[in-house]
């Protein structure tokens, strides 16, 4: 079975991290966000793996061959030229899709590469084939639904029609992009710029052959600083229901830990620390005495000294920051400087 990545856009609303990383490499969690997107598929039946990309594809195909080898799966990449929307790339990825070593008839997963959630994939799978659907969209439960795109749908699922930011009350469920769709789908795609949500799906709806699956657990769409965060804080909320058991998912416990938090083993924690509630704390870090974090995800390499205070921050890998600094929260999310391991010397 395949999938593919809509990978495409250059990740502008997470600069300055996106400068010099795909977003799609940038760890969430202490993992790749395509990794976490790659374990899931992998455990729905996915063996082959196609991103649509059109920045940084040699980093990418770099990067991912550690995890080609690490889920025993074929990873290729489809390259765009140009900006193709969120349709136009499934239509240029035809020949992966449908390749001559793959006959069979099996549907295909899609997946937007700022998505992170529960990703029930093999329910939904076993949904779309009940249904005999050609499409079937992930749909998720939002508690402000005039700011999206509703999804109305009947008591079997089976999508009527989208409304766009509705000023009245139709319905609460988004599209939370995440699809499963028959290969006959593609042939309903111009190899042009086109938007799957306002040219493709519509139709589809129309002719009776769209549904949703209702998504119960968690959703984040992590595309900027501010949603990042609210992501791993929901993410490290799952995790303290126990639901994962790879060993760079243990939640810390002890003297200085506040909430939800997720330390790989290989950092380090100084005395008198107060860390959480949701921080994240990459590999090799090393955290002074004293220091104050929360609300915050901390990458890889970096070294924080002692008695500073971070809050509502993204850091970036390899950063470093001096003794007595405060960064914090002042409206949505600070990312802060990356790669190049400066000092940051924003005292309070």
């Amino acid at each position: 079975m395949k999938a593919l990545i809509l990978v495409g856009g250059y990740g502008t609303r997470l600069r300055p991290l996106t400068l010099s990383v795909p977003k799609p490499l940038i760890h969430f969690c202490n993992k790749s966000i395509v990794e976490h997107q790659i374990s899931a598929l992998v455990k729905a039946g996915v063996d082959h793996v196609i991103l649509a990309v059109a920045y940084q594809p040699q980093a990418m195909m770099e990067a991912l061959g550690e995890l080609e080898r690490k889920f025993r799966i074929r990873i290729s990449c489809s390259r765009e030229e140009e900006p193709l929307g969120t349709a136009g790339p499934i239509r240029l990825a035809k020949d992966l899709l449908t390749d001559d070593q793959d006959d069979s008839d099996d549907p295909f997963f899609v997946c937007n590469s700022d998505v992170i959630c529960d990703f029930p994939l093999p329910e939904m799978l076993a949904f779309h084939r009940e249904r005999r659907a050609e499409g079937t969209i992930l749909i998720t439960k939002v508690d402000d639904p005039s700011k999206f795109g509703v999804v109305v749908s009947d008591e079997l699922g089976k999508i009527k029609e989208f409304v766009e930011k509705p000023k009245d009350f139709v319905g609460d469920q988004i599209n939370a992009g995440l699809y499963i769709l028959n290969k006959s789908v593609i042939s309903r795609i111009a190899l042009r710029p086109t938007s799957i949500e306002k040219e493709v799906f519509p139709s589809m709806a129309a002719e009776g052959v769209l549904f949703g699956f209702q998504l119960d657990g968690y959703w984040a769409d992590i595309g900027q600083p501010k949603d990042f965060l609210r992501g791993t804080e929901l993410f490290l909320a799952s995790l303290s229901k126990g639901s994962s058991k790879d060993d760079d998912f243990k939640l810390a416990v002890g003297d200085g830990i506040l909430g939800h938090v997720l330390i790989h083993p290989s950092s380090k924690i100084g005395n008198g620390c107060l860390i959480g509630p949701n921080v994240t704390i990459g590999s090799d870090c090393v955290i002074g005495d004293g220091v104050r974090i929360s609300d915050s995800a901390i990458m890889d390499g970096v070294k924080v000294e002692s008695n500073s205070y971070i809050n509502g921050s993204i850091v970036g890998w390899q950063s470093s920051i001096s003794r007595w600094v405060g960064l914090k929260l002042v409206k949505g999310a600070n990312c802060c400087p990356l790669g190049s391991a400066r000092r940051l010397d924003c005292r309070w």
